[in-house]
């Protein structure tokens, strides 16, 4: 496993030992003792998975407020997605920029969202799956939102997806950021 930084404080870049051969590949998706110096006593609890149908689908940008702040491990289990992380921290440095990564099923690709962030994906290919892990349960009453396409965020979302992206309903209610008033 080699870890990057990415251009954000504390959100990285994985790539896993892909061991491929005529049968396909094999990959230790996770293994706690590599994550401990970047985890410390905050384990993984929970693995969330989803599928999307559509190309241009989007999820996010969403977070939640402590106590129930979730740091996350991302990756393409089928299709592809652009995957974005959000700096919310308000004293850090890079505050309201992002980073976005191309996560591909079967690529060895993972992206660690660390708490503090707002974190979203689009699809780039019908019937993707991602799949990821969280630090805290979902917490309905806890978590808040940023809009996807919030023009100050300057997010390069695929130029086809913008006018047909689909969504939920609560995804296109979320504020612009600098209308949130609940950040980090």
């Amino acid at each position: 496993m080699q870890i990057t930084d990415l251009a954000l404080l504390d959100v990285k870049l994985v790539q896993l030992k892909v061991h491929g051969d005529s049968r396909g590949f094999f990959m230790e998706s996770y293994k706690e003792a590599d994550w401990r110096p970047i985890l410390g006593n905050r384990p993984f609890i929970q693995d969330n998975q989803s599928l999307s149908g559509s190309a241009g689908t989007m999820r996010g940008l969403h977070y939640q407020m402590p106590p129930f702040t979730q740091a996350k491990l991302v990756q393409a289990l089928r299709g592809r997605v652009l995957d974005v992380a959000v700096d919310l921290r308000r004293a850090s440095p890079t505050f309201g920029r992002h980073v976005a990564v191309e996560l591909a099923a079967g690529d060895g690709k993972q992206m660690f969202v660390p708490e503090g962030f707002a974190h979203g994906f689009m699809t780039l290919e019908p019937d993707s799956m991602v799949a990821y892990k969280v630090t805290s349960g979902y917490e309905p009453k806890s978590e808040r939102g940023i809009v996807w396409d919030d023009p100050d965020l300057g997010i390069a979302w695929p130029a086809a997806s913008k006018a047909g992206a689909t969504l939920s309903a609560r995804d296109r209610q979320w504020p612009r950021l600098k209308d949130a008033t609940d950040l980090f």
